[in-house]
């Protein structure tokens, strides 16, 4: 069976730990969209420290599955080769399990520079971006002529010529529009290519042609994406949102393997909800409930260590990643991170302007400006993280999940009891 596996909040859910244990029966793991700003947390065992992953797919930690970044990804090439070295000191070894798409994108050093000018010249009005160049490089995928792909490492001799142009066309709109007077060197940029090209030249490929051959062999693929549907570039809280398809519907488009072949749709979710950076937050807790959920559940970013901010469980807005995603599975986390609280709220529709509304709007502004309706139900105390079935699981723990399933119409299979993979249940 082939399974996506995406959030359907705003990050940070889980798909790191859920795509780690699913890993476990998969032939290829199929990392398809954004760059170094998603982060994947995984915990194998109590006994060890977490890994955090930011651009090699989840898989990477299992022996004998075939792990994948294919062309909707951006890749920094210093942050996977940091990621690689860095896990070689645990002795997990990345070489021939590793391959990537000769159609990514290279996020290079005057995307960061452009990232950061961008958010400082816009001020207040900022979009709060993690400043790793994801956006001016999927910004120059789409304008093509400044675009430098993975493939290019191939090929040095034509890469030098074209990062010389490109240089030379970034130092000027730099200089033009952010009075920026320190430029940047093309050859110090070509001498990091050459040393990327190097290491990650045995790992280039058509991932479309892999994949599809994988495909035709009946292989078990599992694909993994970031951020969350919320995010999504398309369906997202514009402009608050990544520069990606972050979505279940970006998986055609940035592997080349049609969404029919997918029988699983797998959308994860907190059993709250938070979010990072700037944009509308419509159960957002700015208190001290907020700041309960924070610590219990240790929302603070894996990319950027930034406070997450938390509220309560948005059914508005899940539903509506379950609808444009084609979601038939919920694997609902942080369930544990609830324990110990009196009352919990879920919101099942919003006010705005006097009217009702069930379906998410598309707009920023009016997101920014509704009332939610809350269903209230009971809490409970007891520590969850120690529990091994749904039917141990305390009565009002139960009941808090099945109100889910039933608000949101999509059975509600793992559920989430703590970090470690041991600390899941499936029903």
């Amino acid at each position: 069976m082939n399974t996506c596996v995406v959030g359907l909040q705003w990050g940070d859910e889980g798909k790191g730990k859920i795509a780690d244990i699913l890993s476990e029966s998969a032939d290829y793991v199929v990392r398809y969209s954004g760059g170094a700003n998603a982060g994947h947390s995984v915990v194998r065992s109590s006994d060890e420290e977490a890994f955090a992953l930011h651009l090699l797919p989840s898989g990477i930690l299992r022996e004998n599955v075939q792990c994948v970044i294919t062309n909707g990804v951006v890749l920094d090439a210093e942050i996977l080769l940091g990621e690689i070295d860095g896990l070689a000191k645990r002795d997990i070894k990345v070489g021939e399990n590793l391959k990537i798409s000769g159609r990514a994108h290279l996020v290079m050093d005057y995307h960061k520079k452009q990232d950061q000018l961008s958010e400082e010249a816009l001020g207040k009005a900022k979009i709060g971006t993690t400043i790793r160049g994801i956006g001016p490089c999927y910004g120059d995928k789409i304008a093509r002529s400044t675009a430098i792909r993975v493939a290019d490492l191939l090929h040095l001799d034509l890469l030098k010529e074209k990062l010389e142009r490109i240089v030379n066309i970034k130092n000027t709109y730099f200089n033009a529009l952010y009075n920026d007077t320190d430029p940047l060197d093309a050859a110090v940029l070509f001498e990091k290519c050459q040393q990327w090209a190097e290491r990650l030249g045995p790992m280039i490929l058509d991932s479309t042609e892999l994949l599809h051959r994988a495909l035709d062999e009946n292989k078990s693929m599992l694909f993994e994406g970031a951020q969350g549907t919320l995010l999504d570039l398309d369906h997202g809280t514009f402009p608050f949102v990544t520069s990606s398809n972050s979505s279940a519907v970006g998986l055609a488009a940035a592997t080349g393997i049609p969404s029919s072949a997918v029988e699983r749709f797998l959308g994860i979710a907190k059993a709250y909800t938070s979010r990072v950076g700037a944009g509308p937050f419509p159960t957002e807790q700015d208190n001290e409930t907020g700041n309960l959920i924070r610590e219990k559940g240790h929302e603070y970013g894996t990319t950027t260590g930034r406070p997450r901010r938390c509220g309560w469980f948005d059914a508005v807005s899940v539903g509506y990643s379950i609808k444009i995603g084609g979601i038939n599975e919920i694997a609902l986390l942080h369930v544990d991170t609830l324990s110990g609280m009196k009352e919990l709220k879920i919101c099942t529709a919003y006010k705005y302007k006097g009217e009702t509304l069930t379906f998410f709007p598309a707009e920023a502004d009016v997101l920014e400006n509704v009332e939610c309706v809350y269903e209230t139900l009971p809490g409970f105390d007891e520590d969850l993280s120690g529990m091994t079935s749904f039917e141990q699981l305390p009565t009002n723990a139960q009941y808090y999940v099945k109100a889910l399933e039933k608000i949101l119409e999509t059975p509600i299979k793992i559920i989430g009891v703590g970090p470690g993979r041991h600390q899941t249940l499936f029903r």
